[in-house]
């Protein structure tokens, strides 16, 4: 018997990257980088690392040619680029699922259009939207996001009662965006499902997310949610990687409402902040199913074998790491980062509750 051993290109070198390298490392298969940042994590951990812009096609051509399959950890990597690489190697999941997710007014539209429900929204691209919106909506407040290019609470603005319209929009400074009514939540969660090419999904238990200045700081795993709401949230995972065929990993945030209603609030088409747990209390961790639906292996099963709460470091949280490693329950995963700034993800801790 001689295993196939396959070159996995992924785009971005960060904390995603390179635990997706690590978990392709374990299969048997090697990761190469592809980067605009030297020293980057992902780096760290393989002996394959492009350094170049994701502009350069002379840069992304030899890249190609030099592995197997192309995966991207962000979603924030040019459309141009993918569809470029596509035109040497597959490329998973494909450009129109990052078309989507890169586009919030693309994503709200979609996720309707397949029967997910979200908040309400509209299209926004001058301050007289948001005056108008508020009053066809007979609210004082809403939440006017940039259609593109926001994550981890940036390009986005809460505005508030009696707040200037006017600077509300300068803020943002874009000339598209969305409007959304604000959801009287009681928490938020998410989905992590995994599709291989054979069409076969499994999806992750749905976990509940705690921010901090818009950051995810804590996932407690399983989600103390009923099970009548936990199935949904599954249901709609499951229909999101069909309705896309999707092949690879990727996540859906919800909010949970106050009255047990379920609305999606966004995909992420990669791996996400929130399955980090994974990796310790699951057989197969999201980063592990990653690499293997997108190398044609069928995916694993999601089950957890322990309940876990995972907490990540952020900026100088990461000063607590002596408490955590006496932790006879702590599983800890630092991320090659050497300098220490605000809001910047150093790492993650997942604690074993069994």
């Amino acid at each position: 018997m001689i295993l196939e051993s396959k070159i996995i290109g992924i785009l971005g070198g960060g904390q995603l990257g390179r635990m997706s390298a690590l978990a392709a490392a374990r299969l048997g298969f090697r990761a190469h980088i592809y980067c605009p940042e030297k020293d980057c994590p992902a780096s760290q951990v393989t002996d394959l690392f492009t350094c170049s812009a994701y502009e350069d096609t002379s840069a992304l051509e030899a890249f190609a040619r030099q592995v197997d399959v192309i995966t991207y950890e962000f979603e924030n990597i040019p459309l141009e680029t993918v569809r470029f690489l596509q035109k040497f190697k597959p490329v998973y999941p494909d450009d129109r699922l990052l078309e989507v997710s890169q586009d919030r007014l693309k994503e709200k539209k979609f996720l309707n259009d397949i029967g997910i429900p979200t908040a309400p929204w509209v299209p926004c691209t001058q301050a007289d939207d948001i005056r108008k919106t508020l009053a066809d909506w007979n609210m004082s407040e809403c939440i006017v996001k940039t259609a593109r290019f926001g994550y981890d609470g940036k390009g986005q603005v809460y505005h508030k009662a009696n707040s200037s319209i006017e600077e509300t929009w300068s803020k943002l400074n874009t000339q598209s965006a969305v409007i959304e009514g604000i959801v009287d939540f009681a928490c938020e969660v998410s989905v992590i499902v995994g599709r291989d090419r054979l069409g076969q999904t499994a999806a992750y238990p749905a976990v509940l997310n705690e921010h901090q200045n818009h950051i995810l700081s804590k996932t407690h795993a399983p989600a103390p949610i009923s099970k009548k709401l936990a199935i949904k949230a599954s249901d709609m995972a499951h229909n999101l990687a069909e309705a896309v065929d999707l092949i690879g990993v990727m996540a859906l945030e919800l909010f949970v409402t106050r009255d047990e209603q379920i609305l999606a609030n966004e995909i992420a088409p990669r791996t996400h902040n929130s399955g980090h747990w994974t990796i310790d209390a699951c057989a197969v961790s999201q980063f592990e199913q990653h690499i293997r639906t997108v190398c044609g292996l069928p995916v694993g099963m999601p089950d957890m074998h322990s309940p876990a709460t995972m907490i990540n470091l952020i900026g100088e949280d990461v000063k607590n790491l002596p408490r955590y490693l006496e932790m006879p329950n702590a599983c800890v995963h630092l991320y090659g980062k050497q300098d220490v700034k605000p809001g910047r993800k150093m790492g993650h801790v997942t604690l074993l509750n069994r």
